[in-house]
């Protein structure tokens, strides 16, 4: 029996030698397999290292970010540059957002070491299969490299070099700083690069409150973002995000009643642009010109921040207040008809809007909404004359008569033509409008202005610019009328002209002939003969009278008689004005030179500051990408303690604890008692006194109390002084006004230079505009008027001779005014003539006055 089992034992040895030399055989292929592929991976390695750059360079290659300007609140104004993309970090990013990448891109990302052999193994097979490297393999990190550093070429040579650097990027970062990195390096098409941007452009809305569907649209954008992008073709779009959300639902990310909600998700999505906070459009671009003339084409990709000076709420109100009153002066003008028509059969638009034809739709949406106009497709008149209309998405309203009745026809700039009596005279079915929404709901008829406007706002103790409008609508046209408008100022012009006849000895009680002033002039005309807006002459008239009334004789006689053309000009010029607004003419006193608004909003702030002389900026910090301040503005300041005082006082002796605890809450050195407190101080430079400043903004301040601006007097407030002012012809209408706060001015008129049409002067068409800023620019703001300084006393004189009063003048014949204390007038008694111009009293305007003695034409 042991005989048998040895010969047994010795037939299976016989039987397995044979196994274990195939055994032997294959592991040692296995071994020399192994082997050839780390020598080969060893040797790739170091073919392809030399020309590896170190991974932890990208830690050094900047994104391309775009130039973003923000308000002095912090309020986003606008993005500049060629690509739009917004920072975010692996915390910023929802974990389903996360999971749509992973699920589309890379599944076992959160696995491999930067290369996954399971995706290189499925590449090689289709290698050796198809002889091409169409099929992908690349993991998340092996994109990130080779957008970062390599191309994307189709040779072996650049995937080995992509897996190598897909490596040494997983050594030095986390997993979650390549998910960071990833998201925000890549390009999502219409100019988005990283996946907070395409949130914003595809679906307006933050990253944060996207959903699983969009989310997974998002993702599905990544192999192709021409094609698979969901407002270049919808219909791929939709095929990728189902692929992405099938993929979550396989593993585990969603579940079936969430994958579900996403696949029935609506996907509607359209072009959006930079999510804005604060529209300031011509801000906008001044700062980008002055960021291009300091940092060259790098302004659109280096990642800077600017910070200015505009105040978001003032900037709403000017927009608002500008595009309210244009609106306003159209209605006035006349209606010019409608956008266009729809050809089509008025049955169409009686059913519901998703029942339209695509091509009617698609005509509605290609009309653009300025101004925050809406356009509308009339549908359907009413007996009651109201007028039924459909909104580009789709809302059904009416406008009522009472929006409509203003349409008359318009025929030219001077001219429209009668009322409408019906709805039917104004529109028809099947016209394409615009509507506006009007104050308690509801809509009204309206169209785009033709003519333009600004409004600017000026600090005027340091110059910054608060607020500026420089049209209706920046993309109808980006002519910034606030700073790029040289046109004539008018009547708002006289202020400084009186300034400078103060500045010559003479007070607001200076008696002026308001007589009629013929003069040869080859510079303006063979002879030139200036009148009064009413066509009428008042004789003599104190200072104060003649400038509350805006009367046009007898500034320019102050201009020529008084004060000195030269005189003048050299008073002005400290102003900020240039040679252009100061005419070596009798037009000077009539605002015939050319300045901007902001020229005129500059000027006025002397008054507004007490005597200082101002310069206007906007940019207050320039912010690099690494968070470094790169410029921080230091205008020159308004600062009263600053000037040391003339007589000043011996230095106080010193003062015990207990002393310098009772003054410490109302203790203001000036610059004489603590220099050291102002040596670094950039001063405004005084540019006219304390006193003149003070007496021309109390004669401002009549102005608005009963001249020509007391329409402002709605705002319920005292200390505000401003000016109307109409250029020749009615071309352009302003008016200009300030606190101590706050510096304002608004224009209105024609680009081509039209007349406005009639009636159109300062007081109607450019002051409510400078209300409606005011009103809110300064709510809840308390009053501020500049003291009355020293060196002004208050005298009461004789309203008809502009002397001090006697005591035989009668009581309604006298008034108290104020002066220099050096240049109270003392008059000699003599003998008074006869006013051949109607009466030394000033009549109340008649009816057909309207509200102003406006100051129109030059000539």
């Amino acid at each position: 029996m042991q005989k048998a089992m040895k010969q047994g034992t010795s037939g299976i040895r016989r039987l397995k030698a044979p196994g274990r030399r195939w055994l032997i055989l294959l592991g040692g292929l296995i071994a020399i397999g192994t082997m050839s592929t780390v020598s080969a991976v060893i040797g790739a390695y170091y073919y392809v290292a030399p020309g590896l750059p170190a991974a932890e360079t990208i830690r050094q290659i900047p994104l391309q970010i775009p130039l973003r300007i923000f308000s002095r609140d912090g309020r986003l104004i606008e993005e500049v540059g060629e690509r739009r993309r917004i920072l975010v970090t692996f915390e910023d990013l929802p974990q389903f957002v996360v999971d749509a990448f992973v699920a589309a891109e890379d599944r076992r990302f959160f696995e491999h070491p930067g290369v996954d052999y399971q995706g290189v193994l499925r590449a090689g097979l289709n290698f050796f299969a198809s002889g091409s490297l169409s099929q992908g393999g690349s993991t998340i990190t092996q994109q990130l490299a080779r957008d970062y550093f390599l191309t994307r070429e189709r040779l072996f040579t650049r995937k080995l070099r992509e897996a190598f650097l897909a490596y040494k990027i997983e050594q030095e970062f986390t997993k979650q700083e390549i998910m960071a990195l990833f998201v925000n390096k890549m390009f999502f098409g219409q100019r988005a690069y990283g996946v907070a941007a395409a949130a914003q452009v595809y679906f307006g809305k933050p990253l944060s409150e996207i959903n699983v569907a969009e989310a997974a649209t998002l993702a599905g954008v990544l192999p192709a973002p021409s094609e698979y992008n969901p407002v270049r073709s919808p219909a791929n779009a939709s095929m990728r995000r189902a692929y992405v959300l099938d993929r979550m639902n396989e593993l585990g990310f969603i579940d079936d009643e969430q994958f579900d909600e996403a696949m029935v998700f609506p996907l509607v999505s359209q072009l959006h642009g930079t999510a804005n906070d604060l529209s300031a459009p011509y801000v906008a671009e001044m700062v980008r010109r002055e960021m291009l003339s300091r940092y060259g084409d790098a302004t659109y990709a280096a990642g800077y921040r600017v910070l200015t000076t505009v105040d978001s709420r003032m900037q709403e109100a000017a927009n608002y207040a500008l595009r309210n009153g244009l609106l306003q002066f159209t209605h006035r003008r006349g209606y010019r008809g409608p956008l266009g028509s729809l050809e089509v059969d008025p049955q169409i638009l009686q059913a519901p809007y998703e029942e339209w034809p695509d091509e009617l739709r698609v005509s509605l949406q290609a009309y653009t909404n300025p101004g925050g106009l809406s356009v509308a497709v009339v549908t359907g008149i009413n007996e009651d004359n109201s007028a039924d209309i459909v909104l580009q998405n789709g809302l059904r309203t009416v406008l009522p008569w009472r929006g409509i009745s203003w349409a008359r026809r318009f025929i030219d700039t001077e001219t429209s033509g009668p009322a409408p009596e019906t709805a039917d005279d104004v529109l028809k079915v099947g016209e394409v409008i615009y509507a506006m929404p009007v104050k308690g709901g509801g809509y009204a008829l309206a169209q785009v202005p033709q003519a333009q406007g600004a409004v600017v706002a000026v600090d005027p103790n340091d110059g910054g610019i608060s607020a500026l409008a420089g049209g209706f609508d920046f993309s109808i046209s980006k002519f910034n009328r606030a700073t790029q408008a040289a046109r004539q100022p008018g009547s708002s012009f006289k202020p400084f002209i009186y300034s400078a006849a103060l500045e010559q000895g003479n007070t607001p009680a200076t008696i002026v002939m308001d007589a009629p002033v013929v003069i040869n002039s080859s510079e303006l005309e063979a002879v030139w003969r200036p009148v009064n807006y009413s066509g009428r002459f008042y004789g003599e008239q104190r200072m104060r009278e003649a400038l509350v009334r805006s009367m046009n004789l007898a500034s320019v006689r102050l201009l020529l008689n008084n004060t000195g053309i030269g005189n003048a000009v050299r008073h002005l010029a400290p102003f900020g004005f240039s040679d252009a607004a100061l005419p070596r003419n009798g037009s000077l006193a009539l605002g015939g030179g050319n300045a901007s608004p902001l020229d005129m909003a500059q000027a006025y702030s002397v008054f507004a500051n007490g005597g200082y002389a101002i310069k206007p900026y906007v940019i207050d910090a320039i912010i690099g990408p690494d968070d470094e301040v790169l410029y921080r503005a230091s205008p020159s300041v308004v600062c009263h303690e600053c000037e040391a005082q003339q007589d000043a006082q011996p230095e106080p002796l010193p003062m015990s604890l207990e002393q310098m605890a009772e003054v410490a809450l109302s203790y203001r050195p000036d610059a004489t008692a603590a220099p050291e407190l102002y040596a670094d101080v950039s001063l405004a430079p005084r540019v006219i006194s304390e006193q003149n400043a003070y007496l021309i903004s109390d004669m401002m301040r009549d102005v608005i109390l009963r001249g020509t601006g007391r329409r402002a007097l709605t705002l319920g407030r005292r200390d505000l002084s401003g000016k109307t002012g109409t250029s020749n012809d009615r071309r352009d209408a302003w008016f200009g006004g300030f606190n101590a706060n706050l510096s304002a001015v608004v224009y209105v008129g024609y680009d081509n230079f039209e007349p406005l049409g009639p009636g159109e002067e300062g007081s109607r068409t450019a002051l409510p505009i400078w209300i409606d800023f005011m009103r809110i620019a300064l709510r809840d703001a308390p009053e501020h008027a500049l003291p009355m300084p020293e060196g002004i006393v208050s005298v009461k004189i004789s309203k008809s001779t502009g002397c001090p009063a006697k005591a035989s003048d009668p009581a309604a014949d006298t008034m108290f005014e104020i002066f220099m204390s050096d240049n109270v007038p003392q008059c000699e008694m003599v003998e008074t003539q006869t006013d051949p111009f109607n009466t030394t009293e000033v009549p109340e305007p008649d009816a057909d006055e309207k509200q102003d003695e406006e100051d129109d034409p030059l000539f």
